[in-house]
């Protein structure tokens, strides 16, 4: 399988489908809506990047996330707010205790799984808000490894939480009660299939048919694996900004994959070569299997 580049959404500037300070998260809405935390607003994009709607939030976003109903889900420093899908505010949920930085944001039947970076483990909430229990402490390191600070994981249909451990430079799975299943990835500097550096990787999303996406940094680069841990496609570094690090990611459903490029304040969407055209540009890098 290889990607092609087919479109750039945002960049830096004061328009209102532009970024000017801070990009920080992605989310697929139910209609493949893109949203983007960034600016201390969300920004609704179509599939063609064209701006749909926005709306200011209370604090800086650092991560977005959208249920099946159209509610946005915004985590932040301490608090995560909620919106209706028209950005109308619902409620905001505060815990001095357990919300640090919130850096990711999922859902699995009736409880709300949250990042928290700063304590480097995910709680695990009822849909009302009140914790049930964490996830990634019971191991050796008391919690995940996390030299980028950031925290980043996704949930499959069947309900497996897939997680970056960017100190383990693996992606390992989780069930909601904390148990760990198992994991894929190793260090290693020479096959594009090995997570390189210090702490990769550091983003990543899983997409309908499960394919497991993520996005690493020094040199940033986005790879695409199967659900058994095997490297299907990946882009090289030419397509970002070499400073770039916590690059979001996310897919939606026709595989059309986003990619946050923080310094150049910008969005990346790649799609499998073959998919029907979706009003593109021609590929401007270069996209390689198992190179």
């Amino acid at each position: 399988m290889t990607y092609r580049q087919v479109r750039i959404i945002g960049g830096r500037g004061p328009g209102p489908d532009q970024f000017e300070t801070l990009l920080s998260g992605l989310a697929v809405g139910p209609k493949d809506e893109l949203l983007v935390a960034a600016d201390g607003q969300v920004r609704v994009f179509d599939p063609a990047g064209r701006l749909l709607r926005r709306w200011k939030t209370e604090k800086a976003g650092y991560c977005v996330a959208v249920e099946s109903d159209g509610t946005v889900w915004v985590g932040q420093a301490g608090q995560i707010e909620k919106f209706d899908s028209g950005g109308k505010r619902i409620d905001t949920w505060k815990d001095t205790t357990r919300l640090g930085l919130v850096t990711s944001i999922g859902f699995i039947d009736h409880s709300v799984l949250v990042a928290d970076s700063d304590d480097r483990c995910i709680r695990c909430y009822t849909s009302g808000g009140v914790w049930q229990n964490d996830i990634g402490k019971k191991n050796n390191t008391r919690g995940f490894i996390l030299p980028n600070g950031h925290l980043d994981f996704a949930i499959d249909a069947g309900g497996v939480i897939h997680a970056c451990h960017p100190g383990k430079h693996r992606v390992e799975r989780y069930t909601r009660d904390g148990l760990l299943l198992g994991h894929f990835g190793r260090f290693g500097m020479a096959k594009p299939e090995d997570f390189p550096g210090c702490c990769n990787p550091t983003n990543l999303a899983l997409s309908p048919q499960g394919d497991v996406i993520v996005t690493e940094k020094a040199p940033p680069r986005m790879k695409v694996y199967n659900g058994r841990g095997e490297l299907q496609a990946w882009v090289g570094p030419e397509a970002f900004d070499p400073n770039g690090k916590n690059n979001d990611v996310v897919v939606d459903s026709r595989r059309r994959i986003y990619v946050a490029d923080t310094p150049r304040l910008r969005v990346v969407m790649f799609e499998p070569e073959g998919a029907a055209p979706a009003g593109t540009r021609p590929a401007t890098t270069r996209e390689s299997v198992g190179r």
